[in-house]
C-alpha cells in the first residue's frame, strides 16, 4: 500500500513538473524577448549591410523593449557569419542579416557550403534592396546601352569591366549583361572591393562597371562617369530620368543586392510572427526610411515569412546559372 501510495505521489510529482516546464516554456515564448538579441552581420563595420543592421536593430530594440546588439563575423564572403547563424539555438536570440551574397550568390559559388541556404534558415522578412546602374568612362563614345553594345561589338575583347572581386555580384551583373547582349565580348577585371574598382573606372584603368548605387551615384552626378543604364526592373528614385537596361533593351535584365532578417531553422513561428511584425512596424517610420534611404536602400515593406522565403528562392534559381556560365567557383 505504501509503494503505491509512494508510486502515485511520484508520478503527480513529475506530471507537475512537466506542466511548469511547459508552462514556462510558453510564458518566455509569449515575453519574448526577455534578453538582448545578437543581430549577425557578414561583412565589416560600416558598410552598407551593418548600416541596414544597426538602424533595423535599433528600431526593433524599441519596439520589442529589448536591445539588439549587431556582431560582425567577417569571412569567406559572408560564410562564416550565416554559418553562426544556422547553428545557433533556434530561440529568437540570434538573428542573420541576410545578403544576396550569403542566401544567392555563395551557394552557387563555393564547392563546399557549411550551410543550407534554405534548410536551415526561418526567413523573417527583407528589409530592402540596394539598385545598382551600369557606368562608363566618360572617354568611352557611348550614351546608352544600344550604343554600348554596338561599340563592344565591334571591338571585341578591348573593353574591360571592372568588378569589386571574382564570384561578387558586381561580376554577375557584368556576366548578365554579357548574355543578356548576346554574348559579347568584354573582359572582366576584378578588384579587391568596390573601393578600388570605383577609382580604377574614374582613372580610365577600366572601361565600365556596374556599381550599387551608395558609391556610383556621387560619380555619376559629379560627371566622373558617365551613367548608361539603372540595373533594376524600375528605374531609380535618386536618378529618375536614367532609363533601366531594360528598358533600353535587355529584356529580364535586374541586378541588384539586397538584405532580409533570418532566423534559424525552428525557431518558434509566434517569434518568427513577432520579429516579422517588428520589421514592418519599423518600415513605416518615416525616419527609418530615411536612413536606409541615405545609405542608397530602397525600403521593402509589407514582407513576410512567406514572400522571404520565395524571394529568397527565386535569387537562388537566378543566379545559379549565371554563376555556372561565369566558370567563377571557390574551393
Amino acid at each position: 500500500m505504501k509503494r503505491s501510495v509512494c508510486r502515485l505521489l511520484f508520478s503527480a510529482a513529475l506530471a507537475l513538473a512537466g506542466a511548469a516546464f511547459v508552462g514556462a516554456a510558453a510564458n518566455a515564448e509569449d515575453k519574448y524577448p526577455f534578453k538582448p538579441v545578437r543581430m549577425i552581420v557578414s561583412f565589416s563595420a560600416g558598410g552598407p549591410t551593418d548600416t541596414v543592421a544597426r538602424v533595423m536593430g535599433a528600431k526593433m530594440g524599441e519596439l520589442l523593449g529589448q536591445q539588439f546588439v549587431v556582431e560582425n563575423r567577417v569571412g569567406a564572403g559572408g560564410n562564416i557569419g550565416a554559418d553562426q547563424v544556422a547553428k545557433a539555438p533556434p530561440d529568437g536570440y540570434t538573428l542573420l542579416m541576410a545578403t544576396v551574397s550569403t542566401h544567392a550568390i555563395n551557394p552557387g559559388l563555393y564547392r563546399n557550403m557549411p550551410y543550407d541556404p534554405v534548410r536551415d534558415f526561418a526567413p523573417i522578412a527583407q528589409i530592402g534592396v540596394t539598385p545598382t546602374l551600369l557606368g562608363v568612362h566618360p572617354s568611352l563614345p557611348a550614351t546608352d546601352v544600344k550604343s554600348l553594345v554596338a561599340l563592344i561589338k565591334d571591338n571585341p575583347g578591348k573593353f574591360t569591366y571592372g568588378s569589386s572581386g571574382l564570384g561578387s555580384i558586381l561580376h554577375l551583373c557584368g556576366e548578365q549583361f554579357k548574355a543578356a547582349a548576346g554574348g559579347i565580348n568584354v573582359v572582366h577585371v576584378p578588384y579587391r572591393g568596390s573601393a578600388p574598382m570605383m577609382s580604377a573606372l574614374v582613372g580610365g584603368q577600366i572601361s565600365m562597371a556596374f556599381d550599387a548605387t551608395p558609391t556610383a551615384l556621387p560619380q555619376a552626378q559629379s560627371g566622373a562617369i558617365r551613367a548608361i543604364g539603372a540595373g533594376m526592373a524600375t528605374r531609380m528614385r535618386a536618378m529618375p530620368r536614367l532609363p533601366t537596361l531594360q528598358e533600353q533593351g535587355l529584356q529580364g535584365f535586374e541586378c541588384y543586392t539586397w538584405n532580409a532578417i533570418l532566423a534559424p531553422a525552428g525557431t518558434p513561428q509566434p517569434i518568427v510572427n513577432q520579429l516579422s511584425e517588428s520589421i514592418n512596424t519599423a518600415l513605416s517610420d518615416p525616419t527609418v526610411i530615411k536612413r536606409l534611404e541615405e545609405v542608397g536602400i530602397d525600403p521593402t515593406p509589407g514582407s513576410s515569412p512567406e514572400k522571404a522565403t520565395a524571394f529568397i528562392k527565386t535569387e537562388l534559381a537566378k543566379w545559379a546559372p549565371i554563376i555556372k556560365a561565369s566558370g567563377a567557383h571557390i574551393d
